[in-house]
């Protein structure tokens, strides 16, 4: 029992529950400190996403040896494909379904968070897209090049970053989630704005739902493997990601999850689960194009049309690989292709950032969740072509 009541996912749900009711009780000044420690929380968190994600993939990529290059094309692959699948899929739903919801659109005022008692920045050394292309192009050339010496740095490196995860980053994140649960709370989050738009919200989360179990489904056929021995570890991972609302800043819990996996190969976690947790937003991508097609209902009085749609979604797609895992990237990435292709005016745009901010969580968590299917695939993949598996001490 005492090892249930110190398990991460009870002391997660244990600082959501706490952040929503001191949310609702809570006065400014007690909302000032909150919202002081959730920013010094955030950004000592974001600072270390770079270095896990150039300390695991990297000397993934450097153990692979020769395998590296069509092993990095497959997972780049995958995640297109379950992006533009799932945008397809959602697309789908929406022809079918909205034209026959009735959707309130009037979204109340939420309470203005006070300001920080002080601010300390946190800035991290490089943008994560910049750390994952580094971490590719780094060890793809250590390989390229045969460097012993810098291969034994990286490793080293990664032995580094993985206590900072262990002593650090999962330890905090209890805090930050229940700060960040507060802040939604004081601001009427979620006791005023989630109901709006809940039939939609409830929609998506349902599709999400659908999606992963596809998603595993397709995984454990092909890997031979039962994807429920991956999926059962994944529900930390879940729950962090509802709080922290980005797949990177999940990375550290997901690893330690998929970790725990006794189908997974070892060197499939370093290598998959950094990746795709920047270039696998199947869950954000979904609940994009269902709302998108909401608003354009709600707004412009039709849908978009089929031929509008399947360009949106191919192009979503690529924007998704790009987007950054943080809250709300694959929509702030995208915002381009939602005024020029589907022709949204600010109004549009505008509502469309605030019910996409409803549900973000729960799009984070599809993401994450999903990550592990795919890196279900990658490690039949090897089994299936005799890659051998790369030896890794990795304990979180």
């Amino acid at each position: 029992m005492r090892k249930f009541f110190t398990s991460l996912p009870f002391r997660l749900v244990l600082a959501l529950a706490a952040g929503i009711i001191i949310g609702l009780v809570a006065n400014a000044a007690v909302m000032q400190v909150i919202v002081t420690v959730q920013s010094l929380l955030g950004n000592l968190i974001m600072f270390c996403i770079p270095l896990i994600i150039i300390g695991f993939i990297a000397p993934s990529i450097t153990r692979l040896g020769s395998n590296a290059s069509r092993l990095l094309g497959l997972a780049l692959i995958m995640a297109y494909i379950s992006s533009i699948g799932a945008a397809f899929f959602s697309s789908f739903s929406g022809y079918v379904i909205i034209p026959h919801l009735n959707i309130v659109t009037d979204i109340s005022h939420n309470r203005e968070l006070p300001e920080q008692i002080f601010q300390l920045a946190i800035p991290q050394i490089m943008p994560v897209m910049s750390a994952l292309v580094i971490a590719i192009l780094v060890g793809l050339a250590s390989i390229w090049n045969k460097a012993e010496t810098f291969i034994k740095l990286l490793d080293e490196f990664q032995k580094m970053v993985i206590s900072i995860v262990s002593a650090v980053i999962i330890p905090l994140l209890p805090f930050f989630i229940g700060c960040t649960f507060a802040s939604l709370s004081y601001e009427g989050s979620i006791t005023t704005q989630l109901p709006v738009f809940l039939v939609v919200i409830v929609i998506v989360i349902i599709g999400h739902y659908i999606w992963m179990a596809l998603l595993y489904g397709i995984a454990g056929a092909y890997s031979g493997k039962n994807p429920f021995e991956v999926l059962r570890h994944y529900g930390p991972a879940y729950l962090t990601a509802i709080g922290t609302m980005s797949s990177a800043a999940t990375l550290s819990v997901a690893l330690q999850c998929a970790n725990k996996s006794s189908v997974l190969r070892k060197d499939m976690v370093a290598f998959g689960v950094p990746l795709f947790a920047n270039v696998h937003l199947c869950g954000s991508v979904l609940t994009e194009c269902f709302f998108v097609m909401t608003v354009s209902q709600v707004l412009y009085g039709q849908l978009p049309a089929v031929s509008t749609m399947i360009l949106f979604c191919l192009l979503l797609g690529i924007f998704a690989i790009a987007a950054p895992g943080v809250p709300g990237g694959t929509v702030m990435a995208s915002l381009g292709l939602i005024i020029s292709v589907l022709g949204f005016d600010t109004a549009g745009t505008a509502l469309m950032l605030t019910i996409f901010a409803l549900q973000d969580s729960f799009g984070t968590a599809c993401n994450v969740t999903g990550d592990g299917a795919l890196s279900l695939i990658l490690t039949g993949y090897c089994e299936k072509r005799n890659i051998p598996e790369q030896k890794m001490e990795i304990s979180l």
